[in-house]
């Protein structure tokens, strides 16, 4: 779905880097080196503006020979494109993880390879994160900054009421069928299970829920894509919701819901369980009145694989050495260093940020970054570490899956049969089914 709803959190401002390369030449001396980055938080967010502010002068006093020329901004997907192929992007810029494999193969990136033998903290980078910035023969073009993945958002409060035990949430859709009954049994108005199917975001929830069944709703040939959920897997996402809808009754009756309604649902003790992320709870406490003690967040159902995301930084291709050196040295000071975990995880909570929630992290799991990160959050978390346990007990375990190319476009199309079995007891999902593959190809054959 669209990761501006996900990734809610102060962290999500961290940094990238930026410039227009026209100084080339001067970087390669062993002078002083300006990087232009963005990432710069607005006036109107003066918490975050002073932090990035602060960070900035205490990198230049480490590293007098690098000069950050901060601008506000991160990714806006009306002038993106344009300024990269006009030159005018920056140095060192902000990408969502959907987006480095197609900058990588029209070679509008910097390759960094040589450049990281100098910095070891990476190699403690999760593999299938750096993997998203890397190309087939394993040159790398960008470093991650923050992620997230998908499990299971559901009431503990309800789960007690409900007879079902809150430390251990539902594992199989199996288990979730089963639980949303007897959620749905406390009455009062409780949904046990809730699911989207509009503006979007129905298609987002069947990519989900196709990738936790071991199902892909696009898949890759040379060049091309082609629509791939019209099969079993498919079927079986769409009628196990069928069934959930009209034969359990779990689902409740009203529908084509999009995503502040569940939020809100939960929020209000209404709802048992949906999909969702860990800043979706953060969304809930901080609009919706809720408390992180009512909530939890399990694994994904099934755990063949989640759909995930995150955000990173890129280099712009033509960059010399010296600016690649002087970006790679910024951006793993800022997103990358485990000399400042405890820094910045202090900081956070001072901030009054939802300090112990499983995600970001982009660390190998046992590796002495993600234990420093771990005691950081013990240390100075402000929310109950232990409802989110499950989830992140098993999170290592289940293969991370990025959206599909043009994802909001196909979403588009797939809202359809989300909203027809959701509001339809004889809707056709063959039917829907082929028919939303052959519209999902239609859109796919723009995807470059």
């Amino acid at each position: 779905m669209n990761r501006r709803l996900l990734l809610i959190s102060a962290a999500t401002l961290l940094l990238t880097g930026a410039c227009s390369g026209t100084d080339n030449e001067a970087t390669d001396s062993a002078g002083p080196v300006t990087l232009v980055v963005n990432g710069l938080p607005p006036d109107t967010d003066p918490v975050n503006r002073a932090n990035f502010q602060k960070d900035v002068a205490a990198f230049q006093d480490k590293y007098p020979d690098i000069k950050i020329d901060a601008r506000e901004g991160m990714m806006d997907p009306q002038t993106f494109a344009a300024k990269l192929a006009g030159g005018q992007i920056e140095d060192v810029f902000y990408v969502y993880f959907t987006d480095p494999q197609g900058l990588i193969r029209k070679r509008q990136v910097a390759d960094v390879s040589k450049q990281l033998a100098d910095f070891p903290a990476i190699k403690q980078v999760k593999p299938e994160l750096m993997r998203i910035f890397s190309d087939d023969a394993g040159k790398v073009y960008g470093l991650p900054s923050q992620n997230y993945s998908m499990g299971l958002v559901y009431n503990r409060d309800l789960f007690t009421k409900a007879g079902l035990d809150p430390d251990n949430p539902p594992k199989t859709w199996a288990e979730v069928r089963t639980a949303a009954q007897k959620l749905t049994a406390i009455g009062g108005g409780v949904v046990g299970y809730g699911d989207y199917s509009k503006s979007n975001t129905g298609g987002w929830h069947f990519t989900a829920e196709t990738y936790s069944l071991g199902g892909d709703v696009a898949t890759q040939d040379g060049e091309a894509w082609k629509a791939s959920f019209n099969n079993a897997t498919g079927k079986q996402v769409l009628q196990q919701l069928k069934d959930m809808r009209w034969t359990d009754r779990t689902m409740g009756e009203k529908q084509l819901l999009e995503y502040a309604d569940l939020l809100r649902m939960m929020g209000g003790g209404k709802l048992g369980m949906y999909l969702g992320t860990g800043s979706d709870i953060v969304n809930i406490v901080n609009q919706y009145k809720g408390s992180f003690e009512k909530f939890g967040l399990g694994p994904m159902p099934d755990g063949k694989a989640t759909l995930g995301g995150g955000d990173g930084y890129m280099f712009k291709a033509g960059l010399s050495p010296a600016k690649i050196k002087a970006g790679l040295t910024w951006l793993t000071w800022k997103n990358l260093d485990p000399a400042r975990i405890t820094e910045t995880t202090r900081r956070a909570s001072t901030n009054k940020e939802p300090v112990g929630l499983p995600q970001p992290n982009v660390w190998v799991p046992g590796s002495e970054p993600d234990k420093q990160l771990a005691a950081a959050r013990k240390e100075f978390g402000n929310v109950p570490t232990g409802n989110f346990a499950p989830f992140e007990a098993a999170v290592g375990q289940i293969p991370l899956k990025l959206e599909p190319p043009l994802a909001q476009q196909v979403y588009a199309v797939l809202d359809v049969p989300m909203q027809k079995v959701l509001t339809d007891r004889d809707a056709d999902v063959d039917a829907l089914l082929a028919e939303a593959e052959t519209q999902v190809n239609a859109v796919l054959g723009a995807a470059k």
